[in-house]
């Protein structure tokens, strides 16, 4: 397992709840065309994972980790991330985020 070991990093855990069917294909083509854009803009973003639940097909979990809350800070601040954030609202009935703050473990190497 490659990687450095974890020191100032910053992350969090997303669960989304979609509103429906429809909505889950509306919400997961939004995360498509965002994800890309953090991969390209976005150095200090270490990890952007969308995950799905197999026994809940409605949900969606994020988990993002950061170099620090300065690279959380300026994702928060991107133009594609303040899309997200104003269009996810249509297809979503709710949110829920824990912050985290890392402490021991290894993470990936900084782009």
């Amino acid at each position: 397992m490659s990687g450095r070991t974890v020191a100032d990093g910053f992350g969090l855990v997303v669960r989304f709840l979609v509103r429906d069917e429809a909505a889950a294909a509306g919400f997961d083509a939004l995360v498509a065309r965002t994800v890309p854009e953090i991969e390209r803009h976005e150095p200090g973003t270490l990890a952007y994972v969308v995950h799905t639940v197999p026994t809940e097909p409605l949900v969606r979990v994020f988990y993002e980790l950061y170099a620090d809350r300065a690279a959380f800070d300026a994702h928060e601040r991107q133009p594609h991330t303040r899309h997200f954030l104003a269009e996810r609202e249509q297809y979503l009935s709710g949110v829920e985020v824990t912050f985290l703050h890392a402490g021991s473990g290894v993470r990936p190497a900084a782009r």
